[in-house]
């Protein structure tokens, strides 16, 4: 490592804040400020600082908007004396600091400190640059605005708490993050085996669907309930009644958990017992520690050596026909086969098509509709459903080739042009768009109920606009700023952000074409308008599709080592 003298062979000596230790982080602080400066030069790392930024003020509003709302909550339970609710607040803040980075994963960058373990570099001081790299996460920033939120909450109502509440808060923080640290890299040793994570997709699909389960049940109870809030009372109460009992001791048994523990810190120091409050610390301290243990665990294998595969094993793949015949093209058959087994082997990108339909439930629940509704107060429902189906393929339409690694030599080193395996790819992936979308709109047709049939015609003609943009434009974004794909991470690698939120901004704006131009022609009270409309536009979507298609060999063939350079970089 640049600036690294005098490093013996047990690494950094006196421990992770030794002088060895010191000059190995300075050292690593220069060569990312060399390699952050290296990277302005071009426009790829301009547009990624760029990105980037705007993607840390999206999560930075995000978070003062949570934290604004957790810092009122806190101030009206402090200043009525209800302690006994305050953990509710830290359960909501826990289960967000865990469930956030899984929402964002497919936009989030992970940044891989493996290479590091190429230098004699003590243990110590690796987990501790691990630690520090997780500190600049967005669910970091997310859920600290949302502790300091709650700190300030109760220290407006009560500042005699500062001190006590700052202490809880601080330690709840660090429990959170050596926790998402800790279950992000399980998650990334499991995923990293065919076994296991097809073990964890077919998890993954049971909570899907249980999920389906329960909000069809929950909505199906509501209509049945909405009608007489009296006639609902009553079962209500027995039901409270029946199941007292069981939430007492869920409530006990939370007391010893993290965030019951938090709590009870607080309202042990108000009820003037201190030392009761300072044993209830440790034991929150405690859980960091173990969360910590856990991580370090993980992290000491990773040191020692431990790599594994995620690729399947030789002696499956030999002797199996490859290739379908389909259409008669050998060629555009093999690759439709090898992008299927990659999809289905790809953790990233099928996490990224099944995000947005969980989206969907939170959408088709927000109206008041049955399941007998004709749509007619609010139409743009089901649009707005199938739509945002689209944005779980922003992976898929604007990075075709970044799963390709490693096999990106061998598509040029092929006899068949770049603008083949582009088109299969293409389609391929428009037929998924098309079982995702008619899922996504059979799915709020059950909740909302069937929209009228010009609603209908109008979303398929934008359709049909809107997959010639995205294919054009993802086809120019996987040519120009492509990125690997790791298979056995929901993360993305560092420098994706400039293709990711320059996508994103592509397709919200393909959406605001069509609610344009859905809101013009209904507030005209032309409802049948749009539908010639975006046809003419599709056919402009079109051409534009194929002329790009046509120039992409000689654009692939321009950017060949950059290509090559960039989807074989090692991790």
């Amino acid at each position: 490592m640049a600036g690294v003298t005098g490093v013996g062979v047990n690494g950094a000596g006196g421990g992770m804040l030794g002088r060895e230790a010191r000059t190995q982080y300075a050292a690593m602080a220069r060569m990312r400020w060399q390699m952050f400066m290296n990277g302005l030069r071009s426009i790829h790392g301009v547009l990624d600082l760029g990105a980037t930024g705007i993607a840390w003020l999206l999560y930075s509003v995000y978070g003062l908007g949570l934290g604004v709302g957790l810092c009122a909550a806190a101030y009206s339970l402090a200043s009525r004396a209800s302690w006994q609710y305050l953990p509710i607040l830290f359960w909501a803040i826990s289960f967000l600091w865990l469930m956030f980075p899984v929402l964002v994963a497919s936009f989030q960058e992970q940044s891989d400190l493996g290479i590091l373990l190429r230098f004699p570099v003590h243990f110590g001081s690796y987990f501790l640059l691990y630690l520090i790299s997780g500190l600049m996460e967005a669910s970091t920033i997310v859920g600290v605005l949302c502790c300091l939120g709650v700190w300030l909450g109760i220290v407006m109502a009560r500042p005699d708490l500062y001190l006590w509440t700052m202490l809880g808060l601080s330690v709840f923080a660090v429990f959170n993050i050596l926790l998402v640290r800790a279950v992000f890299a399980w998650i990334d040793r499991w995923l990293a085996q065919r076994k296991t994570r097809e073990i964890l997709g077919a998890a993954f699909m049971v909570f899907i669907v249980t999920l389906l389960v329960i909000n069809s049940v929950w909505n199906q109870k509501h209509f049945e309930g909405s009608k007489s809030h009296k006639q609902e009372a009553a079962p209500l109460r027995e039901a409270l009644a029946k199941y007292a009992p069981l939430l007492k001791t869920a409530n006990q048994v939370q007391q010893w958990l993290p965030p019951g523990l938090s709590g009870r810190t607080l309202q042990q120091a108000i009820e003037q017992k201190p030392l009761a409050g300072i044993a209830s610390l440790n034991m929150l301290g405690l859980w960091a520690v173990l969360a910590g243990s856990a991580l370090a665990g993980r992290i000491k294998a990773q040191y020692r050596g431990q790599n594994l595969s995620w690729a399947s094993s030789r002696d499956k793949s030999i002797g199996r026909e490859s290739g379908w015949t389909l259409g008669g093209s050998r060629p555009f058959s093999a690759i439709v086969e090898k992008e299927l087994r990659s999809l289905m082997r790809t953790v990233p990108l099928l996490w990224a098509m099944s995000v947005p339909a969980l989206v969907v439930l939170v959408i088709a629940g927000v109206f008041p509709h049955s399941p007998s509704s004709d749509m007619e107060s609010f139409p743009y429902a089901f649009p707005l459903c199938v739509a945002y189906a689209l944005l779980g393929f922003t992976g898929l339409f604007y990075n075709n080739l970044g799963a390709e690694g490693a096999g990106i030599q061998l598509l040029f080193l092929s006899p068949t042009p770049i603008r083949t395996v582009l088109l299969a790819k293409n389609l391929l992936h428009s037929i998924l768009f098309a079982l995702v979308g008619f899922a996504a709109g059979i799915l709020s047709c059950l909740r909302l109920g069937v929209p009228p049939f010009v609603v209908l015609a109008g979303t398929g003609a934008w359709l049909v606009f809107a997959l010639p943009c995205n294919l054009a434009a993802g086809i120019i974004f996987s040519l120009t700023m492509p990125y690997r794909i790791n298979p056995g991470r929901i993360t993305r690698p560092a420098g994706a952000q400039a293709n990711t939120l320059p996508a994103a901004l592509i397709q919200l704006g393909v959406v605001g074409v069509g609610a344009s131009v859905f809101w013009l022609c209904w507030s005209l009270k032309y409802r049948w308008l749009p539908v010639p409309i975006f046809l003419a536009l599709a056919v402009g979507a079109f051409f534009a599709w194929m002329r790009v298609l046509h120039y992409s060999d000689d654009n692939a063939n321009q950017r060949r080592d950059s290509l090559i350079a960039t989807l074989m970089k090692p991790e």
